[in-house]
């Protein structure tokens, strides 16, 4: 049966995220990259692929039983000479994390430790000993305060990279239809895989009856991404499928706006719907923005007008005819 290596953490939010990121940078963290900024709950764990729905429920049971709190990190400390770790100890709300992490360790996501658990979220492991003592002095001063409202389960992919899988959100589950057919509902950042394989299943079902869409037809993504000198000056997204190309985004780099960058691009995109067999081309702007200016003066003409869509602001759907 084949296994799925996982873990479960707790990810630092924004921004902290980003100056954590930065002191790992600074120590030549070897994970960085491979994980995002995190407090470990369980460490990596081999989970055969049949259970993983149970590890999922396991999460959602841990967290229904968990409410929102803060934890204060650091200043710095070491694990050092036990494991050349420079680490940002859990200091206020290390109760919390504690509780929280005895809820995830069970079954299928408990396992044998060699340490006993320690909440801190690592800056450096395998550091030179040279350096441990440098990176305490340097950063003895550095300290953080997190809100946690949410609780992940993360995978390792090729590379050894670290990727989110499934999130709860810690509160109760919503619950309607008591003493009928009950529902229960959970917001998540993105969905499950039980979920996700759900979508994967049923869509196919209902686009064959409601659109007579083949089976695995369905959205063509495209993404178009324009280099000057080996650098990203450009890009363009979006999908085709059913005779229409909808480009739902278009970047051009601030520094090489007004060099025709923007123009080219939207070139490329109308050849690649026209050879994708496309007759309709679409985009949304926010009304009387540069962007709804740009695709006018190319020929786009209005379709429909959403009011008020985006922080107040119109939102104009354009069309082009090919």
């Amino acid at each position: 049966m084949p296994r799925l290596r996982l873990g479960v953490a707790l990810l630092i939010p924004s921004p902290v995220d980003r100056e954590i990121d930065a002191l790992r940078r600074a120590l030549s963290d070897g994970s960085l990259g491979r994980i995002p900024a995190h407090c470990t709950l369980v460490p990596p764990v081999n989970v055969r692929d049949d259970r993983l729905v149970d590890a999922v429920d396991v999460l959602r049971a841990a967290a229904a039983e968990t409410r929102p709190f803060r934890v204060g990190l650091g200043p710095p400390a070491t694990f050092f000479p036990d494991t050349p770790v420079v680490h940002l100890p859990v200091g206020e709300g290390e109760g919390d994390v504690k509780a929280l992490r005895d809820r995830v360790f069970v079954d299928p996501l408990a396992r044998t430790l060699t340490w006993p658990f320690v909440p801190h979220v690592t800056l450096a492991d395998e550091l030179a000993p040279e350096r441990i003592e440098a990176a305490l002095e340097a950063l003895r001063d550095y300290a953080a305060e997190v809100a946690f409202d949410r609780v992940h389960l993360l995978q390792e992919g090729p590379g050894r990279v670290w990727s989110p899988i499934a999130d709860a959100a810690f509160s109760a589950p919503a619950v309607v239809g008591r003493g009928g057919l009950e529902l229960e509902f959970s917001i998540t950042e993105e969905a499950d895989p039980e979920g996700r394989a759900f979508g994967e299943r049923e869509w196919p079902v209902y686009d064959a009856a409601e659109l007579g869409l083949r089976t695995g037809q369905w959205q063509e993504p495209f993404a178009i991404t324009a280099r000057r000198e080996g650098r990203v000056v450009g890009l363009a997204e979006g999908w085709t499928l059913g005779g229409v190309a909808y480009l739902s985004a278009l970047i051009v780099d601030a520094a090489t706006r007004g060099e025709g960058v923007g123009s080219h691009l939207l070139a490329r995109f109308e050849s690649l719907a026209a050879e994708r067999h496309c007759t309709r081309l679409a985009v949304r702007a926010v009304a009387g923005s540069r962007a709804e200016a740009f695709y006018r003066a190319r020929g786009w003409v209005e379709e429909a007008t959403f009011t008020p869509w985006w922080f107040d602001r119109d939102l104009v759907q354009l069309r082009r005819d090919l």
